[in-house]
């Protein structure tokens, strides 16, 4: 679901960012850093939480 919601996130921002004047390819350079972090993150989870515990 994170990466889904970055995703919704990052092309809302690429649409606006073109629209404002910046360029489509720095705008879509954002939405794909979104989603590429909340991949790592969800792919990470379990093992900060595995390391976390007391």
């Amino acid at each position: 679901m994170t990466v889904l919601v970055a995703l919704a996130v990052g092309l809302v921002f690429w649409i606006a960012g073109w629209a404002l004047g910046i360029k489509p390819f720095d705008a879509f350079m954002v939405t794909a850093l979104l989603v590429v972090s909340a991949a790592a993150y969800r792919i990470a989870e379990p093992y900060i939480r595995e390391r976390l515990r007391p």
